[in-house]
Formats: C-alpha cells, sequence, structure tokens
C-alpha cells in the first residue's frame, strides 16, 4: 500500500516559470480533501493577496490588530526627482525599515541618519516603542550602528560571502 502523505509529482512544462505539483491527501477535521501542492515563480497577485489577507486575520486573532501602516521618507531634489529615501511600515509598537537608498551623490553626508531619525520621530508619533533594520552591506550596518542600532542576529552566507545583520533601537524621544 502507498504511503498517503508521499508526494505524487507532476512538473508543468508548458511555459516557463515552470510549476511543480505534488499532491497529498490531508486529513482536515472530520473530512478527507485532496489537495495539489504547486510551485511557482509566477504567482497570482489575487493569490498572493489571499496569503496576506489570511495571515493577518490569523495574526490579529492571535496577538491582537497590527495596526499596520507604510511609514516612507523622500529626499528630492531641485526637480522634484528622489535622491533618497526609506520604505517601511509601522505595526504591533514596531517600526521596520524595509528599504533605504541615498544617491551616491549624496553619501557621506548623514542623509540615511537624518532619514532615519525623521522615520523614527515618525513611528513614535504613531506610539511605537522600537524599530528594527537588516542590511548585508557592512558598510550600511556600521552607519545604523552609528544611529544607535545594536545587532541582535547574523544570517551567514545570505548572499553567500556575505552575513545579512539585523539590527534593533528603542526608540526614545530627543
Amino acid at each position: 500500500m502507498r504511503n498517503p502523505f508521499e508526494a505524487r509529482h507532476r512538473r508543468c512544462v508548458s511555459a516557463p516559470p515552470f510549476v511543480t505539483l505534488h499532491s497529498y491527501p490531508e486529513r482536515m477535521s472530520e473530512r478527507t480533501m485532496n489537495t495539489t501542492l504547486e510551485t511557482t515563480a509566477d504567482p497570482l497577485p489575487d493569490e498572493l493577496a489571499l496569503l496576506g489577507e489570511r495571515l493577518t486575520a490569523f495574526n490579529d486573532a492571535d496577538v491582537g490588530a497590527s495596526e499596520r501602516m507604510a511609514l516612507a521618507v523622500f529626499v528630492r531634489d531641485e526637480d522634484g526627482a528622489v535622491v533618497a529615501g526609506i520604505s517601511g511600515y509601522t505595526a504591533w509598537g514596531w517600526l521596520y525599515v524595509q528599504w533605504l537608498w541615498v544617491d551616491e551623490r549624496l553619501r557621506g553626508q548623514h542623509m540615511a541618519g537624518k532619514m532615519l531619525d525623521a522615520a523614527e520621530q515618525e513611528a513614535m508619533a504613531r506610539g511605537c516603542q522600537s524599530a528594527w533594520i537588516d542590511t548585508f552591506n557592512p558598510n550600511a550596518a556600521r552607519v545604523y550602528q552609528r544611529q544607535g542600532y545594536q545587532t541582535f542576529g547574523t544570517l551567514a552566507d545570505f548572499p553567500i560571502g556575505r552575513s545579512r545583520i539585523f539590527l534593533r533601537k528603542k526608540l526614545s524621544p530627543a
């Protein structure tokens, strides 16, 4: 007898990106459900949105509403073009800085620190008590450490030859 939890594999090769399907009989509650596990490099936006909505609903029920809100800081030149910026969000009392970029012409002018200060001020106005950021650039990590961020973890070889560095900071009014 075949193991019911052994995957049956089928590769769809009709068109890139390739999709790998795995079929598993699943036991859910009191009923049996046949499911298909699909791996794809081209997920549909509405399916990704569904995952986000379902996970958000689960987390909200588990630990309370995140009150997630986007937060961005932009530096513009005289023509209004973005020459530096931060993109992130606040949730559960934390600021997460997802992206921080500074045009090469502005590097060395403490622009990252100024933008982090602005993001942190807005985060505190939203009730946040802490912030976190990650990078695999050792120079960027030093910039964040000068701003008061402390390393709390690393992920070696992400990318290979570098370490992804995770930093956090307790926020307090200046």
